[in-house]
Order: structure tokens, then sequence, then C-alpha cells
């Protein structure tokens, strides 16, 4: 059974950073791509990051680029989102998601940027 759980989320003032994990269970982690998303209450869940299995290749939503840091520890089955610069735009739920047989995505931890 998949199982993928987000933590880290929280409250951080603008400039700041912060470091969501997402553990996983279930599936066969190192060759699987990892995603992390991003939804705002009213809108669309956005994909922000994505780093592939085996050549863990990278890819960033422009909003994030430059800011943010997608990276995995394929040993540990553990997929992580590094960010800084943080702004109150980028508050939003954050998902961790792959897809297997079909999309599975973690419960979601919330990020709030404000003074």
């Amino acid at each position: 059974q998949v199982q993928l759980v987000e933590s880290g989320g929280g409250l951080v003032q603008p400039g700041g950073s912060l470091t969501l994990s997402c553990a996983t269970s279930g599936f066969h982690f190192s060759s699987a791509t990892m995603s992390w998303y991003r939804q705002i209450p009213g809108q669309g869940r956005d994909l922000i990051a994505s780093i592939g299995g085996v050549a863990s290749s990278l890819w960033y939503a422009d909003s994030v680029k430059g800011r943010f840091t997608i990276n995995r520890d394929n040993g540990r089955s553990m997929v992580y989102l590094q960010m800084a610069s943080l702004t109150p735009e980028d508050t939003a739920t954050y998902y961790c998601n792959t897809w297997t047989d079909k999309n599975y995505w973690g419960p979601g931890t919330q990020v709030t940027v404000s003074p």
C-alpha cells in the first residue's frame, strides 16, 4: 500500500526558509519520480518541483526556480523540498506526489508565510 506523509510545514516570516519532508512506503522508491505540488484554497493543485528516479532529473516551476530545491534520499525513501526566500505568495498546502499505477498523494502540510 502506497503511503506518503508530508511534514515540516508551519508559519514563517517573509524571506525565511523552511524544509518540507515526505516519508514514503509501499512502492519502489528509488525508481519513482517524486513531485511536490501546492494548492491555494479555491484554486487547483500546481506542480512546483519534480525529481526523477534513476537519473534524478530535476524540474521546477518558474515561480519557485532559484528559491526551492527538491532532493531525495533513496536509502530512507524520503523526498524533501528546501524552500528559501519565501514570500506570502508561497502560502499554500504542499503535497507530495508519486505515480505508480495511479496518482498518490499525501495529506498535505500547510505553509503560511506572514510577518
